[in-house]
């Protein structure tokens, strides 16, 4: 990570703190010129070893998670202080401080070619699902995977056999109406937890949800509600009626419908992930807020 100086000319260019990889005294050199930093460094590619990492806003497990590293997903990193590293999340460009032991360097770790497309997937330790579990990994991890076994039910990861139900090839086209859209993913959450900052089969925000499920059916999408509202899918006219796998976006919370009349969502409300009657949800927001509902989009 070989920092510099550089000087700055003009203003400074405006930015959203969550995707800028820019604090007091650092920042990422590509940011070298646009805005001013004391130093400036070189990010070093890491890669997630652990089952998944949160992500947080500052360098302790008890400062608040911003969003969460799963295996396999690749995290550049600027700088390291103590057991902590500061970069951003190579997907989504989500910066804050991950635990320096749960990354190694990509070189020393193989190139996923899969990812997990269901709620968890099981390492077994030979290729039968009576053999013991040597690790679990929440859905949207990446692993790397060999060969099918001779039985065409296993896929070799090098450290143990995963089952080739729980996975999909990253990059594979997906038909959506073979049980694997979104919506479907989503539904295969219903009752994890809630968990701030989460974006696992293991526990999730409402964010972490929808992210979840899009990029596991390929399609790119930002960390934060607001960021989804503003980029994902066209808007829907007032008098167009909801359909299953639209988007509802409310005050800091987004939901996915299940039909014209049930959405689900991870929501701190029931503390999981759950179907609720959408007039519900939109009369809870209304006690706290004039316009409950801020958009409805539709993907594709």
């Amino acid at each position: 990570m070989a920092r510099a100086k550089f000087a700055l000319h003009g203003p400074e260019e405006k930015f959203d703190p969550r995707v800028t990889a820019h604090r007091g005294d650092l920042a990422d050199i590509k940011l070298a010129g646009k805005m001013f930093a004391p130093h400036y460094a070189e990010a070093l590619p890491m890669r997630c070893s652990a089952p998944k990492a949160m992500l947080r806003k500052q360098a302790g497990k008890n400062y608040e998670a911003v969003s969460e590293l799963l295996h396999g997903e690749e995290f550049q990193m600027l700088d390291v202080a103590g057991d902590w590293a500061w970069g951003f999340c190579q997907a989504d460009g989500y910066v804050g401080h991950v635990p320096f032991h749960a990354l190694q360097h990509i070189r020393k770790t193989p190139v996923p070619t899969h990812l997990v497309s269901a709620r968890a997937a099981l390492i077994f330790s030979q290729p039968d699902i009576k053999s013991g579990v040597m690790k679990r990994l929440p859905m949207g991890a990446h692993i790397a995977c060999g060969e099918p076994s001779e039985c065409k039910k296993f896929l070799s990861t090098g450290k143990g056999f995963v089952h080739v139900q729980h996975v999909q090839k990253i990059g594979a086209k997906i038909v959506f109406d073979g049980g694997n859209s979104p919506i479907d993913l989503a539904e295969q959450l219903v009752g994890a937890p809630y968990l701030w900052g989460g974006r696992s089969g293991d526990g999730l925000d409402c964010s972490g949800l929808v992210q979840t499920v899009l990029t596991i059916a390929g399609i790119e999408c930002p960390r934060d509600a607001d960021q989804q509202m503003a980029v994902l899918g066209k808007d829907l006219a007032d008098e167009e009626q909801l359909q299953r796998g639209d988007l509802v976006f409310f005050p800091d919370h987004v939901g996915m419908m299940v039909d014209q009349e049930k959405i689900i969502h991870a929501n701190a409300y029931w503390m999981r992930v759950s179907i609720d009657p959408l007039a519900e949800v939109v009369s809870r927001f209304g006690e706290e807020c004039e316009q409950p509902v801020l958009a409805r989009k539709r993907l594709g």
